[in-house]
C-alpha cells in the first residue's frame, strides 16, 4: 500500500493507524511525500527539509512497530499525478491519504488532492481526516 501524507503533523498521527492496518493486511507499506513550494517557503529546500522529516517520521514509526516500509521523495507540481505515477510503478494495490485540516476554500485555492486523485485512479483509495485518532 502507498501512504502519502503532507506533513509532519500528520505524518506522527497516522503512525498508530497506518500500523494496525498493515498489520492485519500484512502489507508492506511504501510511504510517499511530494514536495511543493508553501507560501512560506524562502526556497525549495524548505520543501524538501519538510518533506524529509515528513517521511521520516512515519517511516521511523512503521518500523518501530514492525511494519516493513520504505519512504520516497517526490517532486512534482502535481500532487496527485505523482502519488498515482508511485503507486502504479511500485505495485502498490491501494492509496491511503492522511488529509490536512485545510478547509473548502484552501483546498480549491491550492488544488483539491484527494478529490483530483480519486477522479484518476483505477486503485482503492482510503481517506484518513485530519481528526481521525481511531483504528481502520
Amino acid at each position: 500500500m502507498l501512504v502519502s501524507v503532507s506533513s509532519p503533523w500528520a505524518s506522527e498521527k497516522l503512525v498508530g493507524p497506518i500500523a494496525d492496518l498493515a498489520a492485519r493486511l500484512n502489507a508492506e507499506v511504501l510511504v510517499a511525500h511530494v514536495a511543493t513550494l508553501q507560501d512560506d517557503d524562502d526556497a525549495e529546500s524548505d520543501a524538501t527539509e519538510r518533506g524529509e522529516q515528513t517521511l521520516g517520521l512515519l517511516t521511523k514509526g512503521l518500523r518501530e512497530a514492525g511494519v516493513e516500509c520504505d519512504g520516497v521523495m517526490l517532486l512534482s507540481d502535481d500532487t496527485p499525478k505523482a502519488i498515482l505515477n508511485t503507486a502504479r510503478a511500485k505495485g502498490c494495490t491501494c492509496i491511503v491519504l492522511g488529509l490536512t485540516g485545510k478547509g473548502v476554500l484552501k483546498r480549491l485555492i491550492a488544488g483539491d488532492v484527494p478529490a483530483n486523485l480519486i477522479r484518476q485512479t483505477d486503485l482503492p483509495v482510503l481517506l484518513l481526516p485530519a481528526n481521525w485518532d481511531g483504528k481502520i
